[in-house]
């Protein structure tokens, strides 16, 4: 976790069926859209779109590794806190630690690394500094 309490972002997100498989439970890759979405929604609460990225300044991120670790299961109808903490932020990548939980008890957690590239060719590119600053806020 950060260093800063307030530096961890933080959503809800509520478990449908399309999440769950057979037995009623979150399918497992499905983390990874859960996780996704709360970064996503963590880069527009510091004025970053990512459409905007992509159309304006010909860059997106993408992610380029993952390790999970499952914990507990969630089920159909839970609420869960999917949180996203910047561990580092660097000029063309920034590494995220992220949990998923149902209110204190931790389901799973997680350490992605997202690069940023170009959008045309796909190959790395730095991420601008102003984008990078507003990034920034919050990581250790």
């Amino acid at each position: 976790m950060s260093e800063a309490a307030d530096a961890v972002f933080r959503t809800a997100l509520r478990i449908y069926w399309e999440d769950t498989d057979a037995g009623g439970i979150v399918f497992y890759a499905n983390y990874l859209k859960f996780f996704e979405r709360a970064r996503t929604e963590w880069l527009r609460t510091r004025g970053v779109e990512q459409e905007a990225l992509r159309t304006r300044r010909g860059i997106v991120f993408v992610v380029t590794e993952t390790a999970l670790r499952y914990r507990a299961p969630a089920r159909l109808d839970d609420v869960i806190d999917v949180s996203v903490d910047v561990v580092h932020a660097g000029q063309a990548s920034m590494r995220f630690a992220q949990q998923a939980r149902r209110g204190p008890e931790l389901l799973v957690d997680a350490t992605i690394r997202v690069g940023c590239v170009d959008a045309g060719t796909l190959r790395p590119s730095r991420i601008p500094n102003d984008v990078l600053d507003a990034l920034r806020t919050g990581s250790r």
